[in-house]
Protein backbone atom coordinates (compact mmCIF):
# COMPACT_ATOMS: atom_id res chain seq x y z
CA UNK A 1 0.00 0.00 0.00
CA UNK A 2 2.73 2.45 0.89
CA UNK A 3 4.59 2.03 -2.31
CA UNK A 4 1.76 2.36 -3.96
CA UNK A 5 1.00 5.82 -2.40
CA UNK A 6 4.37 6.45 -2.89
CA UNK A 7 4.60 5.70 -6.83
CA UNK A 8 1.26 8.31 -6.84
CA UNK A 9 2.51 10.95 -5.35
CA UNK A 10 6.10 11.07 -6.76
CA UNK A 11 5.93 14.01 -8.54
CA UNK A 12 7.58 13.28 -12.30
CA UNK A 13 8.53 16.59 -12.53
CA UNK A 14 11.23 16.44 -9.57
CA UNK A 15 13.87 17.17 -11.62
CA UNK A 16 12.64 20.51 -12.05
CA UNK A 17 14.36 22.85 -9.85
CA UNK A 18 12.98 24.03 -6.15
CA UNK A 19 12.27 27.31 -7.55
CA UNK A 20 10.27 25.94 -10.59
CA UNK A 21 8.07 23.86 -8.52
CA UNK A 22 7.66 26.90 -5.76
CA UNK A 23 6.37 28.83 -8.60
CA UNK A 24 3.68 26.09 -9.39
CA UNK A 25 2.56 25.75 -6.05
CA UNK A 26 -1.44 26.97 -5.58
CA UNK A 27 -0.44 28.87 -2.39
CA UNK A 28 2.00 30.77 -4.10
CA UNK A 29 -0.23 31.95 -6.44
CA UNK A 30 -2.55 32.95 -3.91
CA UNK A 31 0.21 34.50 -1.84
CA UNK A 32 0.69 36.69 -4.73
CA UNK A 33 -2.88 37.97 -5.14
CA UNK A 34 -3.43 38.46 -1.46
CA UNK A 35 -0.20 40.56 -1.48
CA UNK A 36 -0.74 42.27 -4.84
CA UNK A 37 -4.38 43.33 -3.37
CA UNK A 38 -3.02 44.39 -0.22
CA UNK A 39 -0.85 47.08 -2.30
CA UNK A 40 -3.61 48.28 -4.27
CA UNK A 41 -5.66 48.70 -1.36
CA UNK A 42 -3.19 50.28 0.98
CA UNK A 43 -2.99 53.48 -1.96
CA UNK A 44 -6.98 53.06 -2.73
CA UNK A 45 -8.22 53.89 1.00
CA UNK A 46 -6.26 55.57 3.58
CA UNK A 47 -8.31 53.72 6.47
CA UNK A 48 -7.29 49.89 5.13
CA UNK A 49 -3.58 50.08 6.68
CA UNK A 50 -5.24 51.18 10.23
CA UNK A 51 -4.80 48.91 13.43
CA UNK A 52 -8.69 48.81 14.23
CA UNK A 53 -8.90 47.71 10.50
CA UNK A 54 -5.78 44.91 10.59
CA UNK A 55 -7.63 43.55 13.85
CA UNK A 56 -10.87 43.09 12.54
CA UNK A 57 -9.93 41.58 9.30
CA UNK A 58 -7.67 38.59 11.30
CA UNK A 59 -9.67 37.98 14.15
CA UNK A 60 -12.75 37.74 11.15
CA UNK A 61 -10.75 35.21 9.28
CA UNK A 62 -9.34 33.77 12.69
CA UNK A 63 -12.90 32.22 13.56
CA UNK A 64 -13.63 31.47 10.07
CA UNK A 65 -10.27 29.70 9.58
CA UNK A 66 -11.38 27.22 12.08
CA UNK A 67 -14.58 26.13 10.18
CA UNK A 68 -12.62 26.12 6.78
CA UNK A 69 -10.11 23.36 9.00
CA UNK A 70 -13.05 21.17 8.78
CA UNK A 71 -14.19 22.15 5.43
CA UNK A 72 -11.37 20.96 3.83
CA UNK A 73 -10.56 17.76 5.82
CA UNK A 74 -14.02 17.02 5.10
CA UNK A 75 -13.72 17.98 1.23
CA UNK A 76 -9.88 16.27 0.65
CA UNK A 77 -12.23 13.02 2.21
CA UNK A 78 -14.43 13.65 -0.51
CA UNK A 79 -17.89 14.61 1.52
CA UNK A 80 -19.00 18.49 1.87
CA UNK A 81 -20.81 20.35 4.79
CA UNK A 82 -23.65 22.61 3.97
CA UNK A 83 -24.65 22.99 7.22
CA UNK A 84 -21.33 25.02 8.93
CA UNK A 85 -23.05 27.91 9.37
CA UNK A 86 -26.58 26.46 10.73
CA UNK A 87 -24.40 24.12 13.24
CA UNK A 88 -21.83 27.06 14.44
CA UNK A 89 -25.23 29.49 15.06
CA UNK A 90 -26.98 26.78 16.87
CA UNK A 91 -23.62 26.20 19.02
CA UNK A 92 -23.88 29.84 20.26
CA UNK A 93 -27.54 29.80 20.20
CA UNK A 94 -27.35 26.74 23.07
CA UNK A 95 -24.23 27.50 24.91
CA UNK A 96 -26.47 30.89 25.09
CA UNK A 97 -29.68 29.49 26.23
CA UNK A 98 -28.13 27.41 28.53
CA UNK A 99 -25.93 29.86 30.73
CA UNK A 100 -29.04 31.90 31.03
CA UNK A 101 -30.20 29.35 32.27
CA UNK A 102 -28.02 29.50 35.18
CA UNK A 103 -25.32 26.92 34.04
CA UNK A 104 -21.73 28.00 34.25
CA UNK A 105 -20.38 29.19 30.86
CA UNK A 106 -17.32 26.81 30.33
CA UNK A 107 -20.18 23.68 31.03
CA UNK A 108 -22.78 25.27 28.93
CA UNK A 109 -19.60 25.81 26.11
CA UNK A 110 -18.11 22.08 26.59
CA UNK A 111 -22.35 20.83 26.44
CA UNK A 112 -22.94 22.61 23.21
CA UNK A 113 -19.56 21.65 21.64
CA UNK A 114 -20.63 18.43 22.35
CA UNK A 115 -23.81 18.42 21.00
CA UNK A 116 -22.44 19.84 17.64
CA UNK A 117 -20.22 16.86 17.63
CA UNK A 118 -23.41 14.48 17.86
CA UNK A 119 -25.14 16.17 14.94
CA UNK A 120 -22.11 15.98 13.09
CA UNK A 121 -21.90 12.04 14.12
CA UNK A 122 -25.56 11.59 13.29
CA UNK A 123 -25.16 13.43 9.56
CA UNK A 124 -22.14 10.61 9.46
CA UNK A 125 -24.29 8.05 10.42
CA UNK A 126 -26.48 8.98 7.07
CA UNK A 127 -23.74 8.96 4.78
CA UNK A 128 -22.21 5.64 5.91
CA UNK A 129 -24.55 3.73 7.12
CA UNK A 130 -27.94 4.72 5.31
CA UNK A 131 -26.46 5.64 2.64
CA UNK A 132 -27.33 9.32 1.60
CA UNK A 133 -25.54 11.52 -0.06
CA UNK A 134 -23.43 14.21 1.94
CA UNK A 135 -24.82 16.80 0.13
CA UNK A 136 -28.40 15.84 1.23
CA UNK A 137 -27.96 15.06 4.47
CA UNK A 138 -26.12 18.10 5.37
CA UNK A 139 -29.44 20.24 3.07
CA UNK A 140 -31.31 18.63 6.02
CA UNK A 141 -29.26 19.61 9.12
CA UNK A 142 -28.90 23.41 8.00
CA UNK A 143 -32.66 23.26 7.95
CA UNK A 144 -32.88 21.43 11.32
CA UNK A 145 -30.36 23.58 13.11
CA UNK A 146 -31.52 26.80 11.77
CA UNK A 147 -34.76 26.21 12.63
CA UNK A 148 -33.76 25.02 16.51
CA UNK A 149 -31.99 28.30 16.88
CA UNK A 150 -35.13 30.34 16.00
CA UNK A 151 -37.01 27.95 17.98
CA UNK A 152 -34.79 28.50 21.29
CA UNK A 153 -34.63 32.24 20.79
CA UNK A 154 -38.24 33.19 19.56
CA UNK A 155 -36.41 34.41 16.24
CA UNK A 156 -34.42 37.63 18.64
CA UNK A 157 -30.86 37.68 20.10
CA UNK A 158 -29.94 36.68 23.43
CA UNK A 159 -28.16 39.24 25.30
CA UNK A 160 -25.21 37.57 26.90
CA UNK A 161 -24.21 40.78 28.86
CA UNK A 162 -23.06 39.05 32.20
CA UNK A 163 -20.78 36.59 30.85
CA UNK A 164 -17.72 36.45 32.91
CA UNK A 165 -14.87 38.81 32.22
CA UNK A 166 -12.76 35.32 31.48
CA UNK A 167 -15.37 33.43 29.14
CA UNK A 168 -14.97 37.20 27.13
CA UNK A 169 -11.43 36.91 27.16
CA UNK A 170 -11.39 34.07 24.65
CA UNK A 171 -12.67 36.29 22.22
CA UNK A 172 -12.25 39.91 23.08
CA UNK A 173 -8.87 39.55 24.58
CA UNK A 174 -4.93 40.29 23.89
CA UNK A 175 -1.36 38.90 25.19
CA UNK A 176 0.22 42.24 24.19
CA UNK A 177 -0.83 43.29 21.07
CA UNK A 178 -1.93 39.48 19.45
CA UNK A 179 -5.36 38.86 19.84
CA UNK A 180 -6.24 35.62 21.82
CA UNK A 181 -8.39 34.42 18.94
CA UNK A 182 -5.54 34.52 16.41
CA UNK A 183 -3.26 32.56 18.50
CA UNK A 184 -6.78 29.68 19.17
CA UNK A 185 -6.55 29.99 15.32
CA UNK A 186 -2.91 29.69 15.30
CA UNK A 187 -2.77 26.00 17.38
CA UNK A 188 -5.54 25.00 15.15
CA UNK A 189 -3.70 25.70 11.65
CA UNK A 190 0.05 24.47 13.00
CA UNK A 191 -1.96 21.11 14.78
CA UNK A 192 -3.90 20.15 11.26
CA UNK A 193 -1.28 20.77 9.18
CA UNK A 194 0.76 18.70 10.49
CA UNK A 195 -1.45 16.11 11.16
CA UNK A 196 -2.67 16.54 7.75
CA UNK A 197 1.40 16.02 6.76
CA UNK A 198 2.54 13.74 8.74
CA UNK A 199 0.23 11.11 10.52
CA UNK A 200 -1.22 7.75 9.08
CA UNK A 201 -4.64 8.29 10.32
CA UNK A 202 -5.20 11.77 7.95
CA UNK A 203 -3.36 9.78 4.94
CA UNK A 204 -5.78 8.06 4.65
CA UNK A 205 -8.16 11.08 4.47
CA UNK A 206 -6.49 11.55 1.09
CA UNK A 207 -6.79 8.05 -0.11
CA UNK A 208 -10.35 7.66 0.59
CA UNK A 209 -11.10 10.82 -1.28
CA UNK A 210 -8.87 10.15 -4.52
CA UNK A 211 -10.49 6.67 -4.92
CA UNK A 212 -12.52 5.16 -1.98
CA UNK A 213 -13.16 2.07 -3.21
CA UNK A 214 -9.39 1.56 -3.62
CA UNK A 215 -8.69 2.53 -0.20
CA UNK A 216 -11.38 -0.32 0.75
CA UNK A 217 -9.62 -3.05 -1.43
CA UNK A 218 -6.26 -1.95 0.45
CA UNK A 219 -7.49 -2.40 3.71
CA UNK A 220 -8.97 1.52 5.10
CA UNK A 221 -11.71 1.44 6.76
CA UNK A 222 -13.03 4.06 4.74
CA UNK A 223 -16.85 4.37 6.06
CA UNK A 224 -14.74 5.20 9.54
CA UNK A 225 -12.44 7.89 7.77
CA UNK A 226 -15.22 9.72 6.42
CA UNK A 227 -17.79 9.04 9.80
CA UNK A 228 -14.93 11.06 11.78
CA UNK A 229 -14.20 13.89 9.37
CA UNK A 230 -17.85 14.47 8.91
CA UNK A 231 -17.65 14.85 12.88
CA UNK A 232 -14.57 16.78 12.86
CA UNK A 233 -16.04 19.10 11.01
CA UNK A 234 -19.79 19.41 12.99
CA UNK A 235 -17.08 19.64 16.08
CA UNK A 236 -15.22 22.56 14.76
CA UNK A 237 -18.63 24.65 13.66
CA UNK A 238 -19.29 24.28 18.12
CA UNK A 239 -15.63 25.37 18.47
CA UNK A 240 -16.12 28.67 16.34
CA UNK A 241 -19.41 29.25 17.29
CA UNK A 242 -18.15 29.46 21.59
CA UNK A 243 -15.64 31.70 20.04
CA UNK A 244 -18.12 33.76 18.14
CA UNK A 245 -20.13 33.94 21.42
CA UNK A 246 -17.12 35.15 23.57
CA UNK A 247 -16.39 37.90 21.19
CA UNK A 248 -20.02 39.04 20.77
CA UNK A 249 -21.06 38.57 23.80
CA UNK A 250 -24.53 37.46 22.22
CA UNK A 251 -25.93 34.62 20.59
CA UNK A 252 -27.17 35.42 17.26
CA UNK A 253 -30.08 32.72 15.28
CA UNK A 254 -30.11 34.17 12.35
CA UNK A 255 -26.10 33.97 12.28
CA UNK A 256 -24.14 32.49 9.36
CA UNK A 257 -26.38 32.90 6.97
CA UNK A 258 -24.39 32.07 3.67
CA UNK A 259 -21.20 31.29 5.44
CA UNK A 260 -21.02 27.83 4.19
CA UNK A 261 -20.92 28.85 0.71
CA UNK A 262 -17.99 31.65 1.69
CA UNK A 263 -16.32 28.26 3.78
CA UNK A 264 -16.45 26.09 0.87
CA UNK A 265 -15.56 28.51 -1.36
CA UNK A 266 -12.31 29.38 0.79
CA UNK A 267 -11.39 25.56 0.87
CA UNK A 268 -11.57 25.17 -2.76
CA UNK A 269 -9.82 28.47 -3.28
CA UNK A 270 -6.76 27.12 -1.49
CA UNK A 271 -7.18 23.68 -3.62
CA UNK A 272 -9.28 20.90 -2.22
CA UNK A 273 -10.94 19.64 -4.75
CA UNK A 274 -14.82 19.15 -4.80
CA UNK A 275 -14.29 15.14 -5.89
CA UNK A 276 -11.84 14.49 -2.75
CA UNK A 277 -8.53 13.64 -2.68
CA UNK A 278 -6.40 16.86 -2.59
CA UNK A 279 -6.22 19.99 -0.67
CA UNK A 280 -4.37 21.60 2.20
CA UNK A 281 -4.44 23.71 5.25
CA UNK A 282 -2.11 25.88 4.48
CA UNK A 283 -3.54 26.96 1.10
CA UNK A 284 -7.45 26.62 2.42
CA UNK A 285 -6.07 29.24 4.44
CA UNK A 286 -5.31 31.81 2.24
CA UNK A 287 -8.06 31.20 0.37
CA UNK A 288 -9.96 32.52 3.95
CA UNK A 289 -7.26 35.61 3.96
CA UNK A 290 -8.59 36.49 0.25
CA UNK A 291 -11.88 36.50 1.16
CA UNK A 292 -11.46 38.20 4.14
CA UNK A 293 -9.35 40.39 2.14
CA UNK A 294 -11.68 40.72 -0.82
CA UNK A 295 -14.94 41.46 1.64
CA UNK A 296 -12.91 43.99 4.00
CA UNK A 297 -11.52 45.76 0.76
CA UNK A 298 -15.26 45.93 -1.06
CA UNK A 299 -16.76 48.01 2.15
CA UNK A 300 -14.10 50.12 2.76
CA UNK A 301 -14.61 51.04 -1.09
CA UNK A 302 -18.64 51.45 -0.13
CA UNK A 303 -19.45 49.38 -2.82
CA UNK A 304 -22.90 48.46 -1.89
CA UNK A 305 -23.77 45.04 -0.11
CA UNK A 306 -26.10 43.57 -3.31
CA UNK A 307 -22.67 43.56 -5.22
CA UNK A 308 -21.01 42.51 -2.68
CA UNK A 309 -22.54 39.50 -3.02
CA UNK A 310 -22.42 39.36 -6.64
CA UNK A 311 -18.98 39.35 -6.33
CA UNK A 312 -18.18 36.75 -3.71
CA UNK A 313 -20.87 34.49 -5.43
CA UNK A 314 -18.83 35.75 -8.72
CA UNK A 315 -15.45 34.43 -6.99
CA UNK A 316 -17.08 30.89 -5.86
CA UNK A 317 -18.12 30.14 -9.60
CA UNK A 318 -14.71 31.29 -10.79
CA UNK A 319 -13.17 28.69 -7.54
CA UNK A 320 -15.27 25.71 -8.75
CA UNK A 321 -14.59 26.13 -12.50
CA UNK A 322 -11.06 26.85 -11.61
CA UNK A 323 -11.27 22.77 -9.90
CA UNK A 324 -13.22 21.26 -12.21
CA UNK A 325 -10.87 22.51 -15.17
CA UNK A 326 -7.73 21.34 -13.42
CA UNK A 327 -9.24 17.91 -12.23
CA UNK A 328 -10.89 17.41 -16.71
CA UNK A 329 -6.67 18.06 -16.95
CA UNK A 330 -5.60 15.50 -14.32
CA UNK A 331 -7.72 12.86 -15.47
Amino acid sequence: MDNTVNMAQANPSDSTSPLKRLFRMRETGLIVIILALFLIMSFASPYFLTWANMRAMSMAFAVDGILVIGMTILLISGGIDLSVGSVTALAMVIAGWLFLSGVDPWIASAMSIALCTGIGAFMGFFVTRVGLHHFIVSLAIMVIARGACLLFTGGRPLGLYTLPPEFKFIGQGSIGPVPIVIIIFLVFVIAFDFMLRRTTMFRKVFYTGSNEKAAAYSGIRTKKVIFLTTTLCSTLCGIAGIIYMARFGSAQPTFGLGLELTIIAAAVIGGASLNGGSGSILGAILGVILLSLVSSSLALLDVSVYWQDIIRGSILLSAVTIDHYLNKRRG
